[in-house]
């Protein structure tokens, strides 16, 4: 809960009862066996008692990642084995009472991010999203406060909506798109990708519209403001989106980021309709990225003739820059404008590197999603990295933030464990 999305992606209530279990089952399993066996308690703690209540599968990773660090025969063999890179974390040595009650005393009593295996950055993370809820609590108590109207909230607003009319692009002409796709020699399936997506923008485009006409005349005297359009105005009194926009695709931005990231989603979708395929796609300018990447995968099966289920994604990172790639990959698809979160990425090195001080996000280059036969053997020293489509990693019931595992290289004298503590992530979005 400390570090919020860098620890636990959900916050679990693990309590005094689970390690009383925990420490019955030890004391059972030492006592009873000569070797210890640390499998097997390794599974009835992390998987069983504690992982009992972990019901994320990247936090169930996390948990093993924990375990496995602490249940380990070099816990027993190596003398004071370090248990963070802080230096006030270490397996003390093996002696009475009173030698432990001295390690514990001299512990601090705010334990650091390294205790852990965390950055430096996770705590300024952490407080940077604490304030953030505050000023938004403290902001909608003095929307509150002012909600009973006057002049200055309404010309407020509309001076909003009238912004809104300028930025918003209008929806798109779907049967002239769709002549016009019809004599393109582009994959059928990223056809019908596309044509998906300008059916959701258009629905999106028109309720703003439709709500945008309808609060200036509310506002205006000419039409009675309905619950709805009351709910409307109230956010854009906040600066925030308004739930009734909030279908189309998941977003934590506020109103005017908000607005911004809804221009350059149209601009792609429009250069795709109405010229080409990009050469590079902007992966969070989909409503359903999961959709276009399951149209990739669909057009490499037919082209080579093999069953969908017999695809994995290799992912490649280019070092060439957007403009040195005039057009689109044999297979797959090139993919910019990913954040890395927990990490950077060492552009010398190609691969997952320690965050500079105050770097909480870093832009990725250009990835290479290609698809590919399926491996049986996963390569050494990558690390699994979830894709998410927002901050919010848990996403909703109806929309789950994640998307895939992107494979990248964990960098020399780094393992894939640091990263799993480190809650390193890619991201398709952020919340400003």
């Amino acid at each position: 809960r400390k570090f919020n999305n860098l620890g636990w992606n959900i916050p679990y209530d693990f309590n005094e009862s689970d390690f009383a279990i925990s420490e019955d089952v030890l004391a059972i399993y030492l006592d009873e066996y000569e070797d210890t066996p640390w499998d097997a308690l390794k599974y009835l703690i992390a998987q069983a008692n504690y992982g009992g209540r972990v019901t994320d599968d990247w936090d169930r990773r996390l948990m093993l990642v924990y375990i496995s660090q602490f249940f380990a025969e070099d816990v027993l063999t190596v003398a004071n084995l370090p248990l963070s890179d802080s230096e006030y974390y270490f397996v003390p040595d093996d002696g009475e009472l009173s030698n432990y009650a001295d390690y514990i005393r001299q512990l601090p009593l705010d334990d650091p991010p390294a205790a852990f295996g965390q950055h430096p950055n996770a705590q300024i993370a952490s407080q940077i999203d604490d304030g953030r809820e505050l000023l938004a609590t403290i902001l909608s108590l003095q929307a509150l406060d002012v909600a009973e109207g006057g002049s200055g909230n309404d010309d407020l607003v509309l001076g909003l909506l009238q912004t809104l009319r300028e930025a918003v692009p209008d929806v798109f002409d779907l049967p002239s798109i769709k002549l016009g796709l019809s004599a393109r020699a582009e994959p059928d399936a990223l056809k019908t990708v596309l044509l998906q997506e300008l059916e959701r923008y258009n629905k999106l485009l028109a309720t703003i519209n439709s709500s945008v006409r309808a609060l200036e005349k509310g506002i205006q005297g000419s039409v009675v403001i309905t619950p709805e359009l009351e709910a409307v105005y109230n956010a854009l009194l906040l600066g925030a989106v308004p739930t009734a926009w909030g279908f189309c695709y998941p977003s934590l931005k506020p109103l005017g980021p908000w607005t911004q990231d809804l221009k350059l989603r149209c601009e792609q979708m429009t250069r795709w309709a109405l010229h080409a395929q990009p050469a590079v796609f902007w992966l969070a300018g989909f409503t359903y990225p999961t959709g276009f990447l399951t149209a990739l995968l669909q057009t490499a099966a037919r082209k080579n003739g093999l069953a969908i289920d017999s695809l994995n994604w290799e992912f490649l990172v280019l070092s060439q820059p957007e403009n040195a790639l005039p057009s689109g990959p044999k297979d797959g698809a090139y993919v910019k404008g990913l954040i890395l979160e927990g990490a950077r990425w060492d552009f010398d090195h190609d691969c997952l590197a320690e965050p500079l001080p105050m770097e909480l996000h870093c832009s990725m280059p250009i990835l290479h999603f290609r698809p590919v036969e399926a491996k049986k053997k996963a390569a050494k020293g990558l690390y699994s990295c979830p894709l998410y489509m927002y901050p919010l990693r848990t996403g909703t019931r109806e929309r789950p933030s994640f998307m895939i595992a992107v494979d990248l290289k964990a960098g020399s004298g780094k393992t894939p464990d640091l990263w799993t503590k480190r809650g390193t992530a890619l991201l398709l979005s952020l919340s400003t």
